[in-house]
Formats: structure tokens, C-alpha cells, sequence
């Protein structure tokens, strides 16, 4: 089972996506803290200063910097590329592209809980 305190990263330029993501993860005991932020940009500049993040939560599209660059940064940086990261998209062709950049797993819109839960409780084993 997974250790109680995890910090996830959840990147979305929907705030109401981000307000729900944050929602569905406190409600659960193993959500300690989640930063909210809102494009690929703010979420590498995250990455880089907190060595603490578990997991990314990831959207897709995305103004300034788009998912699928994100995860060509991170999984570039040898500090970065180990973070788990769950790409969410209302996109299903973007499924193929993010995987092959490196996502750990992909979830379609709207965000279900159960699902959720289940994807990271498989990463994160």
C-alpha cells in the first residue's frame, strides 16, 4: 500500500480541473499536499525546487508550455526523469504521443476518482 504522505504536482490550466483534482486527492488518506499549478512552465520551475514531489498529474494542452513537452523535459533531466507522471487529457489520439515521451500511465476526462486512485496506487507500488 502506499505510504501516506505522498505530494503530488497537479498541472492544469482549468482551475476548476486543478480544484477538483485537489478535492478528489485530499479526500484520501495518502495525499499529504498538493501543489497546483497552471502550465508546463510553472511545472518544471516545481519539479526543479522540490526534491519531495511523488507524482505529476499532467494535462495535455496547455498555454505557454503543452504536457507533451513537459515530459520531454523531464524525462531529458537525470534529477527529474523518475517522477511518476499521469498525463489527463480530454484527447484520446494524445494517448500514443504522451506514452512514448515517457508518461507512466494516461487518464481520459473528466477525472473519475476510482480510476485515479487505481492509476496511482499502480505506479506508485
Amino acid at each position: 500500500m502506499l505510504h501516506n504522505k505522498l505530494i503530488v504536482l497537479a498541472v492544469d490550466d482549468d482551475e476548476i480541473n486543478l480544484k477538483l483534482l485537489r478535492s478528489m486527492l485530499m479526500r484520501t488518506q495518502h495525499v499529504n499536499e498538493v501543489i497546483e499549478v497552471k502550465n508546463g512552465s510553472d511545472a518544471i520551475a516545481q519539479l526543479k525546487a522540490r526534491d519531495d514531489i511523488d507524482l505529476v498529474l499532467l494535462d495535455i494542452i496547455m498555454p505557454i508550455m503543452g504536457g507533451i513537452d513537459v515530459l520531454k523535459v523531464v524525462r531529458a533531466d537525470d534529477n527529474l526523469r523518475k517522477v511518476p507522471i499521469i498525463v489527463l487529457t480530454t484527447d484520446e489520439t494524445k494517448k500514443g504521443e504522451a506514452l512514448e515521451f515517457g508518461a507512466n500511465a494516461f487518464l481520459m476526462k473528466p477525472i473519475r476518482k476510482e480510476e485515479l486512485l487505481s492509476k496511482i496506487e499502480a505506479i506508485l507500488i
